[in-house]
C-alpha cells in the first residue's frame, strides 16, 4: 500500500473519529451500519448513508449525527456492492411506454419531504378548457383552512362541527366518510375560526393540533385517542393573534411542536406517548419576541453539520439543536410583527424565508466556528412578501406568490427572473416540472416551473366556493389534486 493512500484510510478515520461537519442533506436511507475502507480497516461507529452521488458517498455518525464523505474508489467490496443494492431497489421497473411512474402519498405539511414537492410523475403538461376532471365534491367539514394530508386510499384534514375540531378521515375513491376524531375545542381564531394545520401521518398514528393549541394523537384505523396534550396548560405556550397554525412534525420517535413562551418556544416530545423529551427555551435565551409562536411550521435539516430543527417563530428564524433542543442561531430580518406564516426552505447551509406585511424574504448562509454560528445574509428582497401561500425551491429557483403577483427568483442571487399576474396571491406546490398555484379567490393555474419566463398551462376556478379564501395549499398524490375549502373537500384526476 503506497504513502497516499494510507494517509487517506487515516484521514477516513480521523473523520469517523471526530466528526467532519461539511454537508447538509437530509437522510435518504435508513439504515445505520457500519463501513469498510479498501483496506479492510472497519469503522468504530455505525454511519447512515446520506447521500450517494455515483463517485463518492456521504456519511452521518449514529453517536453525534457529524458527516462524513468517503469516495467510491476507497470503499471495500462490500459497501459498493451494499450501494448497488440500494440503487437497484430504488430504480423503478421496467414497464411499457405508456405506463406512467407511480406517484405517492401525502403524509404531512408540504408533502413527503415538507418542501412543496410531489414525487407525482406522468402528469399532464397541459390542462383542457375546464381544468381536470372533477372525480368527486364532497360536504360536511365545518370550518377551517387545514390543507389534507394523504396515504394510501384515505384522504385526511381537519375541520370543525359545532363547537369542536375534528379530524376527518374520508375515501379517497368517493369521498364518504370512514371516521371523525374529536381534537377539542374551536377557537375563535381571531376572526378566522377553525383548525389550520395539516395532520400527520407515521407508524399507524395520526398527529395534529387544533386552533386552541391542543396536540392529539390518534389511531390511523379508527380514531381512537392515544394521548393528548395543549400547549398553554402544559407548557405555557404564548401565540398570536389568531391561535394555532402549526402542522407538527415527526422525527423518528420525536415529535417538534412550537407552543412559544419563554421555557418551551419549542418542543420535543415521545411520539408514542407525549412525555417530554427536551424544551428549548428560545424565548428565554434570544428575547421576548421569539418566546411567541408564528404560524409557520418546522423542518428538520443539517446545517454546518449539525441536525437542527428550524423553526419561524414571531422574532424570527430560529435553528435549535435537533438532540438537546438548544438554540443555536437566528435571522430576524424576513420577520414581520403581524403574522409569520411561510415555512422557511433549507437548502446545503443557507436558509431563505420570507413573510408579508410590507417585509419581503432574504437568504442567509449559516456558518459555525468553534462554538460560535455566524449568520450572514447573502440578500433580501422586498418584493417576496409572502403570506400564507409558501414557496417552493426547484432547480435553483424559488417560486413563490407575494400579494398580487407570482414570482420566480434565483437562489443563489435573489435576483428576480420574471413574476406574472397568475391567479393573484396564492398558494404553490410542485409536481412533475409544473407549479400547482391556487388563488386565494379560488382559481387554480398550472405552470411552466422555469426560470425562461411565465408559462401557463392551464386554468380553472373551484366550482362551489365558499366565501372565505381558499388557503389551504393543493395536495397532489396518487394521480389526483385535492382542494379544500372550509366545508367542502375536492378531489380532481390528473391522470
Amino acid at each position: 500500500m503506497n504513502r497516499k493512500r494510507i494517509a487517506y484510510c487515516i484521514a477516513f478515520l480521523a473523520c469517523l473519529l471526530a466528526g467532519q461537519p461539511s454537508f447538509s442533506q437530509e437522510p435518504n436511507a435508513d439504515e445505520y451500519r457500519h463501513w469498510t475502507t479498501s483496506d479492510g480497516t472497519r469503522s468504530g461507529v455505525r454511519l447512515k448513508l446520506l447521500e450517494d452521488d455515483g463517485t463518492r458517498v456521504r456519511l452521518q455518525r449514529e453517536d453525534n449525527d457529524k458527516l462524513v464523505v468517503m469516495a467510491h474508489s476507497r470503499l471495500s467490496d462490500s459497501d459498493r456492492s451494499y450501494l448497488r443494492s440500494l440503487h437497484d431497489k430504488a430504480a423503478p421497473t421496467p414497464s411499457r411506454p405508456e405506463t406512467t411512474s407511480p406517484g405517492g402519498d401525502w403524509p404531512q405539511w408540504r408533502g413527503p419531504n415538507r418542501d412543496g414537492k410531489s414525487p407525482e410523475t406522468g402528469l399532464p403538461t397541459q390542462w383542457p378548457s375546464g381544468g381536470p376532471q372533477l372525480v368527486w365534491n364532497v360536504t360536511g367539514l365545518g370550518e377551517g383552512y387545514s390543507t389534507p394530508a394523504v396515504n394510501g386510499d384515505v384522504v385526511y384534514v381537519l375541520g370543525t362541527r359545532g363547537n369542536q375540531e375534528f379530524i376527518f378521515a374520508r375515501r379517497t375513491d368517493n369521498g364518504s366518510a370512514i371516521w371523525e376524531a374529536n381534537i377539542g375545542s374551536k377557537g375563535s381564531g381571531g376572526g378566522f375560526p377553525g383548525p389550520k394545520g395539516t395532520p400527520i401521518i407515521n407508524d399507524g398514528r395520526i398527529y395534529a393540533i387544533g386552533s386552541d393549541g391542543t396536540l392529539v394523537c390518534v389511531s390511523q384505523s379508527d380514531g381512537a385517542s392515544i394521548w393528548k396534550k395543549n400547549f398553554k396548560r402544559d407548557f405555557g405556550g404564548e401565540h398570536g393573534h389568531w391561535e394555532y397554525a402549526e402542522s407538527p412534525l415527526i422525527d423518528g420517535d420525536k415529535l417538534i411542536c412550537t407552543p412559544g413562551g419563554n421555557n418551551a418556544s419549542i418542543v420535543a416530545l415521545r411520539k408514542d406517548n407525549g412525555a417530554p423529551i427536551w424544551n428549548a427555551p428560545v424565548g428565554q435565551t434570544t428575547g421576548g419576541d421569539f418566546a411567541r409562536a408564528a404560524y409557520s411550521s418546522t423542518i428538520v435539516a443539517t446545517v454546518a453539520g449539525t441536525r437542527q430543527y428550524v423553526a419561524f417563530l414571531h422574532g424570527g428564524v430560529v435553528g435549535v439543536d435537533a438532540a438537546r433542543g438548544t438554540p443555536l442561531w437566528h435571522y430576524d430580518a424576513p420577520a414581520n410583527d403581524t403574522a409569520n406564516c411561510s415555512t422557511p426552505i433549507v437548502h446545503g447551509d443557507s436558509v431563505f424565508a420570507a413573510s408579508a406585511y410590507g417585509t419581503g424574504g432574504g437568504l442567509a448562509r449559516i456558518s459555525k466556528r468553534g462554538r460560535n454560528w455566524n449568520v450572514n445574509e447573502a440578500y433580501f428582497v422586498k418584493k417576496m412578501e409572502s403570506h400564507h401561500g409558501g414557496f417552493v425551491l426547484h432547480d435553483g429557483y424559488i417560486y413563490g406568490t407575494n400579494n398580487s403577483v407570482l414570482l420566480c427568483l434565483d437562489w443563489n442571487s435573489g435576483s428576480i427572473e420574471w413574476q406574472d399576474r397568475c391567479v393573484g396571491k396564492g398558494s404553490v406546490t410542485y409536481a412533475d416540472g409544473h407549479l400547482y398555484v391556487r388563488g386565494e379567490r379560488g382559481d387554480v393555474a398550472l405552470v411552466e416551473a422555469t426560470p425562461d419566463g411565465y408559462r401557463e398551462k392551464g386554468r380553472f376556478s373551484q366550482p362551489d366556493r365558499s366565501d372565505k379564501n381558499a388557503w389551504a395549499h393543493p395536495v397532489i398524490a396518487e394521480g389526483r389534486l385535492y382542494l379544500h375549502d372550509h366545508d367542502r373537500l375536492l378531489c380532481y384526476q390528473l391522470k
